[in-house]
């Protein structure tokens, strides 16, 4: 199977930070259907399995019961492990969807984490949620995805890799997560890249994610310039009662969508800031 450059095109044009999707963000690996390396044939469901871990050991569910798994009670599969000399930076990121810190690998899983607490929606995010054991037509295979990601009525399973370490056996891996994922009623994706200048902007706006306090009046000053009519960013910051303290409010109100921006364009002092259409 080859991997070749089955990447799929970033959007070309607007990014407005309080409507984006995940997926105008990342850079997507198409992957490939593999129906002549998997064994998906009568019964895969069946004999295809999950093994998750939990408090009291592993437990093993059929591929066809993976949405029926009672998920509060997982833990992540594999640990995320510190050591010298290793090549990847796993640590911890705080989502303030959740309330909690998550486990990450690499600093593209961190990522993966940011941009979902951005877009929104989420309800909980399980990191390397179970080990999958599939069948080809040669060899049995495991492959344990990177997150699991659910939200109102559904869930998205995500492996993360970046589009040039991407091998023919890593293909055939994400072939198999695809099947399963398929066969639990979710979707699947794997980041393989991000939209640069998109992800520059959304790290700068993280930084003012948490709830902030307004003792002020900041951010309903800031509302109401917006909505008299659009500003640059350095000129709707001026125009405030303090100006110092408003630039921070400004990053918070765009990160939490009630102020919008061009994620496609440098964010600075000459970002056109709108106040976002609704309905």
């Amino acid at each position: 199977m080859a991997a070749a450059s089955a990447v799929s095109t970033p959007v070309v044009g607007p990014v407005w930070s309080h409507n984006c999707s995940f997926d105008e963000l990342a850079v997507l690996f198409e992957v490939p259907e593999a129906g002549d390396v998997l064994d998906t044939g009568p019964g895969w469901p069946r004999r295809w399995s999950a093994t998750w871990r939990t408090a009291q050991g592993e437990i093993v569910t059929p591929v066809r019961d993976l949405a029926a798994f009672e998920w509060p009670v997982s833990r992540p599969a594999r640990a995320f492990a510190w050591r010298p000399g290793q090549r990847h930076r796993p640590g911890l990121a705080y989502m303030s969807a959740t309330g909690r810190l998550h486990g990450f690998e690499s600093l593209a899983e961190r990522r993966v984490l940011l941009t979902l607490d951005f877009v929104g929606g989420v309800t909980e995010v399980l990191s390397q949620p179970f080990t999958l054991k599939f069948a080809t037509h040669e060899r049995p295979g495991r492959h344990t995805p990177d997150f699991l990601v659910l939200t109102d009525g559904t869930a998205l399973l995500i492996d993360v890799r970046p589009a040039d370490l991407i091998k023919p056996d890593d293909a055939e891996k994400f072939a198999a997560a695809q099947r399963a994922a398929g066969a639990a009623g979710w979707t699947y994706a794997v980041v393989a890249g991000w939209r640069l200048q998109c992800w520059a902007a959304l790290e700068a706006l993280s930084a003012r994610r948490r709830a902030m306090s307004d003792p002020l009046r900041l951010l309903p000053e800031l509302l109401g310039l917006a909505a008299e009519q659009p500003r640059r960013l350095g000129e709707l910051v001026a125009a405030t009662s303090q100006p110092a303290l408003a630039r921070a409010y400004v990053l918070h109100l765009l990160w939490s969508r009630r102020l919008t921006v061009d994620l496609a364009l440098p964010l600075g002092d000459e970002s056109w800031v709108y106040l976002p259409r609704r309905g």
